[in-house]
């Protein structure tokens, strides 16, 4: 066996870059991540995160993962101005189904602006003995063939001259910007079947200072029905660090929020309930409105390729990327690279470890994807690129999911139940056991809420801005 230092590369600097150096720094003397972007120090916006400006929420399946890897980290999170909050009961939410009851919570959500969650786990990254970060450098290909990959060629953004780096592994983490499939191609192997779910959704994003009368309302979130066969609205008031909202506002086909301040309030007026634009009603804007169109579900099928390299790893939202409306894009990235460290740990850098890690990658992604895309498939003008057949028949599954939905709204035993898979913490086939089927039947409904679940306090500060 050769002695020579061990090498592992990974491709994107984001935060599921961040969680892959520390896994490959267990099992590899080095590990360099290479970032296109210029890293900024601090929580700062970046071009290479297409919806870093947007709300993002940390779910607690992803978060525990992220926490296992980096002890400590949530707690660094919420001291730098992210706040945890406990679902049900520290939100305000209008779902497709009605609204919801703020039941005592089950599990829980970490929120902050996107890049103050990111710079948080690099920073942890960057300390992680052995690890190295390169940003403004981009990488232009893999070296190696069909058979291995042995590394990649770099060279600095804007520069002429490449230099290879070479690999005992190379793990894309570089997102939706992925370009591992284009690359095996050049390899000679044959084209990655691929699923799309694209609903046209397009996000509208601005940052307010709330009133001191509201700056301790809870997190207020405002979804379409996609059962109405209408195009959806939804607005999204998120408390983040520095004492700011953070309002995403989004539309599908055929009603898509612009990216002009003076139609953010009128398209927040028109949602299913006037909280939102109440709330903004008072709210100072300290940004100006940033719009994305870069909403797509895609996920293509490495596990299907007609074969596969060994050396090369691709995850996360290079594998699938997610709608970000349902929150789940972190927290799927964080299930993929628990799933690599996983094989790694059964299998080093054996050949065996890349056999079938694109399988488990496929597996650990499955759940947030069906989550995401049995909505979006309901919205009008959705345009869809099916491989998997499983997706083609849903009616018998809407109609348990729809069941589902309205009791979770009333009922505290299916709501957790319901709660648990949304936040990545149990399987979506947990839905189906005794126990919560026999909870469904069961169910003990409080009274569908005509009105959002405030607290007196919080039903007093909103009335204190409608009578301004």
């Amino acid at each position: 066996m050769s002695s020579d230092p061990t090498r592992g590369v990974v491709i994107g600097g984001g935060t599921a870059g961040a969680l892959v150096a520390q896994v490959l720094a267990r099992h590899v003397d080095e590990v360099v991540v290479v970032e296109r972007d210029e890293l900024p120090d601090g929580p700062h916006d970046r071009k290479g995160v297409p919806q870093g400006r947007h709300a993002h929420l940390l779910w607690s399946g992803g978060a525990r993962i992220i926490e296992s890897l980096y002890p400590g980290v949530l707690d660094e999170l919420v001291a730098a101005g992210a706040r945890s909050l406990g679902v049900q009961s520290d939100l305000v939410s209008l779902t497709a189904y009605g609204w919801q009851h703020r039941f005592d919570p089950s599990q829980f959500m970490v929120v902050g602006s996107r890049p103050l969650l990111d710079s948080v786990v690099r920073r942890r990254a960057a300390a992680v003995p052995g690890v190295t970060v390169v940003d403004g450098t981009e990488v232009t290909g893999f070296t190696g063939d069909a058979d291995r990959v042995t590394g990649v060629t770099i060279r600095p953004v804007g520069g002429d001259e490449a230099r290879e780096l070479p690999a005992d592994i190379v793990v894309d983490a570089g997102g939706r910007g992925s370009r591992t499939a284009a690359r095996l191609q050049e390899f000679g192997i044959g084209h990655v079947p691929e699923d799309v779910v694209d609903s046209g959704l397009v996000y509208a994003t601005r940052r307010f200072r709330p009133p001191p009368h509201l700056a301790a309302f809870p997190l207020v979130s405002v979804y379409a029905d996609h059962r109405t066969g209408t195009p959806g609205r939804n607005g999204l008031v998120m408390p983040i660090e520095d004492g700011q909202w953070l309002v995403t506002l989004s539309g599908t086909r055929g009603d898509e929020p612009t990216s002009r301040d003076d139609d953010f309030l009128e398209f927040a007026a028109g949602l299913r309930h006037p909280v939102v634009g109440r709330l903004l009603a008072e709210a100072e804007p300290i940004t100006p409105v940033h719009q994305s169109r870069s909403t797509k579900n895609r996920r293509l099928h490495y596990d299907r390729a007609e074969s596969w390299p060994t050396g090369l790893v691709c995850l996360g939202d290079a594998v699938a990327a997610l709608n970000p409306v349902y929150g789940h894009g972190m927290s799927s990235a964080a299930r993929t690279v628990r799933a690599l460290g996983n094989r790694l740990r059964r299998h080093g850098l054996a050949p065996e470890m890349f056999a079938g890690v694109q399988a488990d990658v496929a597996a650990a992604q499955a759940d947030p994807w069906m989550l995401a895309v049995s909505q979006d498939l309901a919205y009008p003008g959705c345009r869809i690129q099916l491989v998997d057949p499983a997706l083609q028949d849903t009616a018998g599954r809407n109609e348990f999911v729809n069941l589902l939905g309205v009791a979770a709204l009333r009922d505290p035993q299916v709501s957790a139940a319901y709660t648990e898979v949304a936040s990545l913490s149990s399987p979506v086939t947990s839905l189906q056991e005794p126990g919560v089927i026999a909870a469904l039947r069961s169910a003990q409904l409080r009274p569908a809420l005509e009105e959002p679940p405030l607290s007196a306090r919080e039903r007093r500060m909103l009335a204190a801005t409608v009578a301004r």
